[in-house]
């Protein structure tokens, strides 16, 4: 009972109050990741970044509130940010149901088309506990209002506002150096939101979704139709001119790709002796099609991707396009462009 009427004592300074909404924010991102997100933890590193990856931004945000002086407005401001951190969560949370993916700046920024995409069925990503993300959004301001939580005149020093926040920075910096650990180059060459909310968290992942958003603004702001030249002057230098023996050869047929990830020449045609000494063919249905007359394979290439790795090399397969210095082209563009890919 001692410790529960400190911890009652505590919650009634504006620290204490700091810290109760820091603790809910935290629960409400475990539950998320657990019941609404996918995010494949695969290892105890993983498992711990997740912890702690929903702490820095929150901690970072909420402490605005701890240089205010005036406490009704510190207490409103504090309560206000927490709101629209959890406001933010579940509704990546309702998009990831409809999505499987998270919300962007370009998603915002085409709100009408994400709107038309859910449709009717918008209702129906609602469950019935998404009561736990909202319900203290009506609690908290009551016990506000009836005093149940008072708002406290204590105003904290300078230096402990100050010291909160760096350790928000701090978290943050831990964060990102176990990711790089346990994911290198996660930043550099990331291809998937999903990885950069596992190991940055939801709010992280936004505010590096909005620095790249912008730099990506500010390249197309400043590129100019004389860019072409330097690119068309490439094209007519380097022209290949079609074999015309080979115009034609696949009409009126089907034209099937083989895409395998992360597989390797030295398998085809290869034997595995198993303990008994006999052996065996690991790819006997891949063999017959790189040795059929119906089928072109070439084992003498150079791999044409960057930082997106997988998902360049579908955007060089399907759409003979290169990928781009950083990031991924899909990742960074998809979302917005319209591909004229093969199939088509």
């Amino acid at each position: 009972m001692s410790h529960l009427k400190k911890y009652s004592q505590f919650i009634k300074t504006r620290i204490g109050f700091f810290s109760l909404l820091l603790g809910l924010l935290w629960l409400k991102n475990m539950f998320a990741y657990v019941i609404d997100f996918h995010l494949g933890i695969q290892s105890l590193m993983q498992f711990i970044i997740l912890i702690v990856n929903p702490l820095s931004v929150s901690m970072l945000l909420l402490s605005i509130g701890l240089f205010i002086k005036r406490s009704k407005v510190a207490y409103g401001t504090l309560f206000v940010i927490y709101a629209l951190l959890t406001i933010w969560l579940f509704s990546n949370a309702v998009y990831y149901r409809e999505f499987t993916d998270f919300i962007t700046i370009n998603t915002m920024l085409g709100a009408g088309q994400v709107s038309t995409g859910l449709g009717e069925s918008a209702v129906r990503l609602f469950r019935w506990y998404d009561v736990f993300y909202i319900l203290d959004l009506i609690v908290i301001p009551l016990l506000l209002f009836k005093k149940k939580i008072p708002i406290a005149d204590d105003y904290p020093r300078f230096r402990q506002a100050a010291a909160l926040s760096a350790l928000s920075l701090l978290i943050g910096s831990g964060n990102i150096f176990l990711a790089e650990i346990d994911r290198s180059g996660l930043l550099s060459r990331q291809f998937s939101r999903e990885y950069l909310v596992k190991y940055l968290g939801v709010n992280a992942f936004t505010l590096y979704d909005s620095y790249q958003t912008y730099q990506n603004n500010q390249i197309r702001a400043e590129a100019s139709p004389n860019d072409l030249k330097e690119v068309q002057s490439y094209v007519k230098d380097h022209y290949a001119k079609p074999n015309d023996s080979m115009f034609g050869v696949a009409k009126g047929k089907n034209v099937v790709y083989i895409h395998l990830e992360s597989f390797q020449q030295f398998l085809l045609d290869y034997q595995l002796t198993d303990e008994n000494g006999v052996n065996h063919t690991v790819t006997p249905f891949l063999n017959s099609l790189y040795h059929g007359e119906s089928t072109y394979s070439f084992d003498n290439f150079f791999h044409q991707v960057k930082a997106g790795k997988t998902s360049d090399a579908e955007t060089l397969m399907e759409n003979s396009l290169f990928g781009l210095n950083q990031g991924a082209l899909f990742t960074q563009m998809g979302d917005k462009n319209t591909f004229e890919a093969a199939p088509n």
